[in-house]
């Protein structure tokens, strides 16, 4: 199977995991987020839209290559 280049994405946490439900937190700690206002670049690919959708009120998307 042929590997396809492909772009970043780069996510803010703007929202508190508190009071949210565990698999919200888990979530977050799989995007490589754990405090407000942090950042992580990571490879775009479906599983990782797919995260971002399930906290999409948690983050933000602040670029994409």
């Amino acid at each position: 199977m042929a590997t396809k280049e492909q772009g970043t994405v780069t996510v803010e946490q703007i929202g508190s995991p508190l009071r949210r439900p565990k698999d919200q937190r888990a979530t977050l700690i799989g995007l490589g987020l754990n405090k407000l206002h942090r950042r992580r670049t990571l490879q775009d690919s479906p599983e990782v839209r797919g995260m971002i959708a399930k906290v999409s009120h948690l983050v933000r998307v602040v670029d994409q290559d």
